[in-house]
């Protein structure tokens, strides 16, 4: 689904899609535009995390920019306010504002509310006690998407890299539902269980031959240590040690270097644009290097005379 313009409230609707699955990404906003841009005040689009873009907040020019920008709020969680167009367009530019130059054909200026939307821990309570039903009731309150899974029909395909496990079984099958969740390898995997239980039943799979470096992972006896506690009261210090670890973090699902990492990128010599350096950004290759440019006018401008380009852009430096 690719809403058009004027899909403001369709865009919307796409967003909370999204962010009931869990997943992350921006939301542009333009707040103030000057002619003739093709984006107009209150269109909005959404960035994935891969950089897609949905909706319209400009041409050819704008686009880049925003895909980028937005992967980056994604990347760093704090919205940002871009300024795309001509410095002459804004005069004094606040702190903490992004301006990039933006002088395409069209000459026309935007100003752009980015904001990142990220996903909610997806926290897989499994047991059918008092307290695991608590936990999932706290869960939710605090906007969580929560989940009671009895024993018999929890599997690892539930969860994924992202996903808090608990094993909140409390005597039934601990060990096979603790089994299926190590071997799933969530983001966390908690044991509600006292120390000595935990113990036994972290040994049990030792011996099923799950690896110790996987049997770290679990954080047995789960939840902040209160002392003696009730059932409500175990679910309270469960959520409160979880909470604690999604403030540092620990739920980010690990990635490999090369994963994620941003595309390489270029400056369009002509306009002074930032633009990806591929093969959609029209490259030009000159005396052994590759140009790239954000639309066919900055380009063939600069085949007509590319030394002053490239000397003013020296100059510049």
């Amino acid at each position: 689904m690719t809403p058009g313009p004027g899909d403001g409230w369709r865009i919307l609707e796409l967003a909370n899609e999204l962010a009931t699955k869990g997943e992350k990404f921006a939301l542009a906003t333009v707040v103030w535009r000057q002619g003739p841009s093709s984006g107009h005040q209150g269109a909005r689009a959404i960035i994935t995390a891969d950089g897609e873009i949905h909706g319209w907040i400009g041409g050819a020019c704008a686009e880049p920019v925003v895909i980028r920008e937005g992967q980056r709020v994604i990347a760093e969680g704090e919205p940002q306010l871009i300024l795309l167009g001509a410095p002459e367009d804004f005069g004094h530019v606040p702190d903490g504002m992004v301006s990039v130059p933006m002088a395409c054909q069209s000459e026309g200026a935007l100003q752009l509310y980015i904001e990142p939307v990220l996903s909610t821990p997806q926290v897989l309570v499994v047991g059918r006690s008092p307290m695991a039903r608590t936990l999932v009731d706290l869960a939710a309150v605090l906007g969580w998407r929560a989940e009671l899974v009895d024993s018999a029909a929890f599997s690892g395909d539930m969860s994924d890299a992202s996903s808090i496990v608990i094993v909140a079984t409390q005597g039934h099958d601990d060990e096979e539902t603790l089994e299926r969740a190590v071997r799933a390898r969530p983001a966390f995997v908690g044991l509600v269980a006292s120390r000595k239980r935990g113990e036994a039943v972290l040994g049990h799979l030792a011996e099923r031959g799950i690896s110790q470096e996987d049997l770290d992972r679990v954080r047995v006896p789960v939840g902040l240590d209160l002392g003696h506690t009730s059932h409500n009261e175990i679910a309270v210090a469960v959520l409160a040690e979880l909470v604690a670890m999604k403030s540092q973090g620990r739920f980010t699902p690990s990635t490999t270097p090369d994963e994620h990492s941003e595309p390489d990128a270029a400056i369009d010599l002509v306009c002074g644009m930032t633009v990806a350096a591929d093969d959609s950004s029209r490259p030009y290759h000159y005396e052994e290097t590759t140009y790239y440019f954000c639309a066919p006018g900055c380009r063939a401008a600069f085949v007509k005379d590319p030394e002053r380009y490239i000397k003013e852009t020296a100059r510049a430096d």
